[in-house]
């Protein structure tokens, strides 16, 4: 059974993402563990002592969050009746990503799947604020991130960018070879170079080991020119060839940690249409079995 977080704020972005996720997995035994963090504004008065309006205050928030997690999962329930499917709905009195950070850990979740809300100003450039930061923050697992407007499309064409310079690891592989072996996908591995040239023994050697891992997949390589920046040769590429899902790496030097730089430095925004899975360091992490108290309640 997988364990899949959904962070939402209840706008229809967050819901677009959890209808993604439960058709991507609607033929699979999933908890889906909706996660909503809220932090009340504290306002001080002189006429109330300020531990009583903070109290009244998260309390007012609390239930605000709880009642619309019920109603939440109550919308799933209407719209997908799946006996595969079981939810948890966590309400915590905290920030979103110390929060995602915990629920990762605590309950062993395999994928984090988040909605994206696209650029809207020169602080948001990369698919919304509250993506990136979870996305940077989440390192024992992948992260999902499905743009607003995306209608889930089976990932039959997966692209999966990578610059061969660091060896991969079986488990950071794992994510991409199970969805392409779910779905029966082809691999495009996508190799985005400045000035093409060719490979160095290095890059030839993860090269041939990343196609050992992949060969229960029919898989293709694709070299790249870059335009003007990696992510607007990534867009490029996947729309071209019709690619339903994009993957990365994310790590020290990483085609992600170079597009999240350029994207602050030149003021562009990354416009993906399609889910970009990004897969952290996974070669020597582990997991707990813990479970602390989120002010989790089951719903089923």
């Amino acid at each position: 059974m997988k364990n899949i977080l959904l962070p939402t704020d209840f706008s229809e972005n967050a819901w677009n993402a959890a209808r993604y996720a439960l058709e991507l997995f609607k033929n699979e035994s999933c908890t889906f563990f909706v996660l909503n963090t809220y932090t009340p504004h504290i306002a001080h008065s002189r006429f109330m002592a300020t531990n009583v309006a903070s109290g009244m205050l998260e309390d007012a928030a609390r239930s605000q969050s709880e009642e619309g997690l019920a109603n939440f999962i109550s919308r799933i329930h209407i719209q997908y009746k799946n006996p595969k499917h079981k939810f948890t709905a966590i309400s915590s009195f905290s920030m979103l990503v110390d929060e995602v950070r915990e629920v990762v850990d605590d309950y062993e979740i395999d994928l984090v799947i988040a909605g994206t809300k696209g650029a809207s100003g020169l602080e948001e450039v990369f698919m919304g604020s509250n993506a990136v930061r979870i996305i940077k923050a989440v390192k024992k697992c992948p992260v999902l991130a499905v743009p607003q407007n995306f209608k889930f499309q089976t990932p039959d064409e997966i692209a999966f960018a990578t610059d061969f310079n660091r060896f991969y690891t079986e488990s950071e592989l794992k994510p991409l070879l199970d969805m392409a072996l779910t779905f029966n996908a082809v691999i495009r591995i996508v190799h985005v170079q400045h000035t093409i040239s060719a490979l160095t023994e290095l890059q030839k050697f993860n090269l041939s080991m990343l196609r050992k891992y992949l060969k229960e997949v029919e898989h293709y390589i694709h070299t790249v020119s870059e335009l003007n920046s990696i992510s607007k040769t990534l867009e490029v590429f996947s729309d071209e060839l019709d690619i339903h899902l994009l993957a990365m790496l994310h790590y020290q030097h990483s085609y992600m940690e170079n597009i999240t730089r350029e994207l602050v430095v030149k003021r562009v925004a990354f416009h993906t249409q399609i889910p970009l899975l990004v897969i952290p360091e996974l070669g020597m992490s582990g997991s707990s079995k813990n479970k602390k108290e989120h002010g989790a309640f089951i719903s089923e």
